[in-house]
């Protein structure tokens, strides 16, 4: 059982899940500060936050999807099992490909001056969206992988 919810899940699974909400919950906090004035507060906790989810992609989330998804994905890809875990990976990448793009904009000079985006607003609030969308899949992927299962039998899954 997992240590932290009564799952079968991976005790890691459960703290990846925790810091996904811990880290959209801090983007939503950013998002109040630079309403609130805090500019410099807001710059630094979006940056970090963006940043500090890559290694955690790279290194659990990624190998989870090779390992328990494309393995079966083109069978299977309509079961939630697969479909769930696939369309999060688009939207999350995505989301993390924009949140480094803001950075850039945002933050550097590096961006060439064509490339960059006026409207700052319409592009966080965008960021904000496909994040939270990514963190409530990650809920429910966590809920189809490891609750689910425990309460009824579902099959096609490799639990």
């Amino acid at each position: 059982m997992g240590a932290l919810f009564g799952t079968p899940a991976p005790t890691t699974s459960d703290l990846v899940a925790l810091f996904e909400v811990a880290v959209a919950a801090a983007l939503l906090t950013g998002m109040f500060a630079v309403r609130a004035g805090h500019i410099r507060f807001h710059k630094y906790l979006q940056s970090s936050m963006v940043l500090v989810n890559i290694p955690v992609v790279l290194s659990w989330m990624v190998p989870q999807y090779l390992a328990n998804v494309l393995p079966d994905l083109a069978s299977e890809y309509t079961q939630p099992y697969y479909l769930l875990p696939t369309v999060a990976l688009v939207v999350g990448a995505v989301a993390e490909a924009l949140g480094v793009y803001i950075l850039l904009v945002a933050g550097t000079n590096w961006v060439p001056e064509a490339w960059r985006f006026r409207r700052y607003k319409l592009w966080m609030r965008t960021e904000l969206g496909l994040w939270w969308t990514v963190v409530v899949l990650g809920l429910v992927i966590y809920y189809v992988w490891y609750v689910v299962p425990k309460a009824t039998t579902y099959s096609g899954a490799p639990w």
